[in-house]
């Protein structure tokens, strides 16, 4: 036998939502059957905070369980081609590493803070080189959450298992923000590119267009990651050439280490 029931459990919970606004330094509050109470969740060292919260909503002291717990936040998925913002400038996610997620250098310089698709804040450039190269590792803060996947922007995802590079001739396919999924030919390796900032070397020629903010984007080859947009000439109505950045250089040149569908499990099972 209980002291009270559900639905007086209930009616308690429901004046506490009534006087939600005035919860100050309360994460949260539900019914807790097995406790006969209703548990409060104040911040960390807002406990008074928390009994003030009861007293304003007329639930008695002696129906509630007062517990701490962090302020609850939202978490964002990015997965490789989704867009993100450099201030008023846009580029596109390249592959998920352990922190974070790589792209294209002359996207951000270090220091460069970027937003998600929705503009909320999602992490810093923390390294970048371009041009000579054209990379850069964008650490995300703990509202992101990075995924071993790359978008079709119709629903659909191409898992990243690895980093093998495929040979000239093979089939490859790139994912960016604005013009999504193309695909065609790796043309030539460690190619150098004259563009108006610098010179760019060891980059990788293919026949698949590309166009401005797709820059940073992934290039991939069945499951295997190969690289991030750097460059190129033509569109997407007319067709050209785009280079990318083979992303094996990347996690090699900053120590970084890519998320594939393996090891993202063993990761988050340590959490």
């Amino acid at each position: 036998m209980v002291e009270r029931g559900v639905g007086q459990l209930d009616t308690l919970k429901s004046r506490m939502d009534r006087t939600a606004a005035r919860a100050q330094q309360v994460s949260g509050w539900y019914v807790d059957v097995a406790s006969n109470s209703v548990v409060v969740l104040a911040e960390p060292g807002a406990e008074a905070a928390g009994w003030r919260f009861v007293a304003r909503a007329g639930v008695p002291r002696t129906a509630v369980r007062m517990a701490t717990e962090e302020q609850p936040r939202l978490f964002a998925d990015v997965r490789g081609g989704e867009p993100y913002f450099i201030g008023s400038g846009r580029c596109s996610v390249g592959f998920a590493v352990v922190g974070g997620f790589v792209t294209a250098g002359h996207c951000g310089r270090v220091g460069a803070r970027t937003t998600g698709a929705d503009r909320a804040p999602q992490g810093v450039f923390r390294a970048s080189s371009f041009p000579g190269d054209d990379w850069a590792f964008v650490q995300v803060n703990n509202n992101t959450r990075v995924l071993p996947e790359v978008t079709d922007f119709r629903g659909g995802v191409a898992r990243v298992a690895g980093s093998q590079e495929v040979p000239v001739g093979s089939s490859i396919c790139r994912s960016g923000s604005t013009t999504g999924v193309r695909c065609g030919t790796v043309q030539a390796r460690n190619a150098t590119v004259r563009y108006p900032e610098g010179l760019v070397g060891g980059l990788v020629r293919t026949n698949v267009c590309a166009e401005p903010g797709d820059s940073g984007g992934s290039w991939i080859s069945g499951n295997q990651a190969q690289g991030v947009t750097s460059g190129g000439s033509g569109d997407c109505v007319r067709g050209g050439t785009t280079f990318y950045q083979p992303v094996n250089e990347i996690l090699q040149r900053n120590n970084l280490t890519l998320l594939t569908t393996q090891n993202f499990r063993a990761l988050s099972s340590r959490r």
